[in-house]
């Protein structure tokens, strides 16, 4: 008869078998933990690289001494062959016409994608894009710059050429009735020394009677039964250079823009231009004798016009 193996032997084998099996998951969960953390840094270097794209290798500015509020004394474009989209894009104009003061970086990327230059996101005071527009008769491309106040909230826009800005204005919808209501042109002329200080054009530089007269302005505009256009022109005198008069004429009219929105005028109605001392009211002061009287003699030509298109 065979001898059975001792009942202390079984329970030794079992409890081998056990720390054996237990052993071989512990080794198994460690395998799948160290892929699980490869996988979780193949993401991270990921999403580092694509924030590196906006913020690391970005240029802060090209154009020169952007003031705190977002308008730059002097407006600089980029070269086109420095675009890093090349190719440029075909924007929404519907989304286009979204951009106006006060936007945030999230929300114009949202509207109009990432800057087309070298340009990052942190500390950067503008982003540049480089568009496209179909035009009877074929493509028209056109540079749009965006240019930040302090806090990083889109101040002011530029087109180069200037003309591009004409693709924001709406087409007008025709009347349903037969003929449509003719359009009316009305002109108000604003003396920029009851606007301003001499030679200033920020908001911080408005004169109480010139914050009064643009708000006048701008009720006349609303209270209009059909507000299709705002042209907003700005003009110097003679005194200082080309530049200097017309970045000034620039600034004051984009500054009389912004007033007009704030006080309810659509913005994606209101254009801004200046002119600087190209079309003066009155040319003859020979005769003015010394600095303050040729500035008194000048006067008219120191101005800022409002032209509105509304229903006759």
């Amino acid at each position: 008869m065979p001898l059975r193996p001792p009942i202390r032997n079984v329970s030794k084998r079992r409890q081998v078998a056990r720390i054996q099996t237990r052993a071989t998951m512990a080794i198994r969960q460690s395998e799948e933990s160290s892929m699980e953390a490869k996988r979780f840094a193949g993401v991270a270097i990921v999403c580092s690289v694509a924030m590196g794209l906006l913020s690391a290798c970005g240029t802060r500015h090209v154009s020169r001494d952007i003031s705190a509020d977002g308008v730059p004394g002097e407006v600089v474009f980029p070269a086109v062959e420095r675009a890093v989209l090349k190719e440029g894009t075909f924007p929404n104009l519907d989304d286009l016409r979204q951009v106006a003061p006060g936007v945030s970086k999230e929300q114009l990327y949202h509207l109009l994608g990432r800057p087309h230059f070298r340009e990052g996101y942190a500390g950067v005071r503008e982003w540049d894009y480089l568009f496209h527009f179909r035009r009877e008769g074929g493509v028209t491309t056109c540079q749009y710059k965006v240019v930040f106040d302090q806090n990083y909230l889109a101040r002011s826009f530029y087109w180069l050429p200037e003309a591009c800005g004409d693709v924001l204005r709406e087409p007008v919808a025709a009347e349903p009735s037969s003929s449509p209501a003719a359009a009316a042109s009305r002109r108000f002329t604003l003396s920029a020394d009851a606007l301003f200080a001499f030679g200033r054009a920020g908001l911080d530089d408005l004169q109480p009677e010139g914050r009064a007269e643009v708000a006048r302005v701008a009720k006349a505009l609303l209270d209009a039964k059909d507000l299709r256009e705002v042209r907003v022109t700005g003009h110097t005198d003679r005194i200082g250079s080309d530049a200097a008069n017309h970045s000034l004429s620039r600034e004051r009219a984009e500054t009389v823009r912004r007033l007009l929105i704030a006080e309810g005028v659509p913005a994606q109605r209101i254009s801004a231009e200046g002119r600087g001392e190209s079309e003066p009211v009155v040319g003859h002061c020979e005769a003015a004798k010394g600095r303050d009287a040729l500035i008194a003699c000048l006067q008219p030509n120191r101005r800022v016009e409002i032209s509105a298109d509304v229903e006759q």
